[in-house]
């Protein structure tokens, strides 16, 4: 396929005849010096974009540079495994976060470019950290409900993507902070979740206040399984034993 066909393609002038452009012509394409970054961007919107293709595209030293197309490289479902792995690197932070939401992207891709995005964590900016805990998948979401700053953390909260199991993961967590637990105690959505509530009653850096609000409702059956727990605190134990009534315990 020539460069030529390929704009006239992209301008409609020419019949579409994708079925018969071999992929040794799409492969030329790909090559060619003089492709630009919209047709460039164009081949990638193909579906039948044979891998030779796609990794000839990393090897065209005028477009591999280009920050859509690297990120589009890595987005298509052809694209070999081992050239999307190696591309991860060179993409900017909000491109690995979309290409670990982009649903044609194979599941180890995406969790790979996750992973990438974790090592970053403790480089970027508080502001892009806010970004990501919003709009970021689940995996990043969890991972930065164990940020120190509130505002992250509550950001996090609100990921749509983050699941009741998400946050009971979090708070058991050896290292889980108190801003964390505040957090959570204070959210209109999950303070209400039983699992979470018994997360929090469990939790050594839940407020008392909290504790007998959450103790009071849960069933008493429930209740008594959890103080007889012998890692639940010690303390705690001593306060609920104090403070609720038979039939309670």
């Amino acid at each position: 396929m020539s460069l030529n066909e390929l704009e006239d393609e992209q301008s409609g002038s020419a019949p579409r005849q994708q079925e018969s452009q071999s992929a040794e012509s799409l492969k030329n394409a790909a090559s060619d010096s003089a492709l630009t970054e919209d047709l460039a961007l164009a081949l990638l919107k193909r579906p039948d974009l044979p891998a030779e293709a796609c990794e000839a595209l990393t090897r065209n030293a005028n477009l591999v540079k280009l920050r859509k197309v690297r990120r589009r490289v890595v987005e298509h479902p052809r694209t070999p495994r081992h050239v999307s792995l190696a591309m991860l690197r060179h993409l900017y932070t909000f491109d690995l976060m979309q290409v670990a939401l982009t649903p044609v992207v194979p599941a180890d891709i995406k969790r790979a470019a996750d992973e990438a995005l974790v090592t970053r964590l403790e480089t970027i900016s508080s502001g892009e950290k806010l970004s990501l805990a919003c709009r970021a998948s689940r995996r990043i979401a969890e991972e930065l409900l164990a940020e120190k700053e509130p505002r992250v953390i509550r950001a996090a909260l609100e990921n749509p993507r983050l699941s009741e199991s998400s946050i009971v993961k979090a708070l058991a967590r050896h290292d889980a902070l108190t801003n964390l637990v505040e957090a959570v105690c204070q959210h209109a959505k999950w303070s209400l979740r039983r699992e979470v509530r018994v997360a929090l009653l469990r939790h050594e850096k839940t407020p008392l206040a909290k504790i007998l609000e959450f103790a009071r409702s849960l069933p008493p059956a429930l209740l008594r399984e959890i103080l007889r727990n012998p890692r639940f605190p010690a303390s705690t134990r001593t306060y609920l034993l104090k403070e609720l009534k038979p039939p309670a315990l």
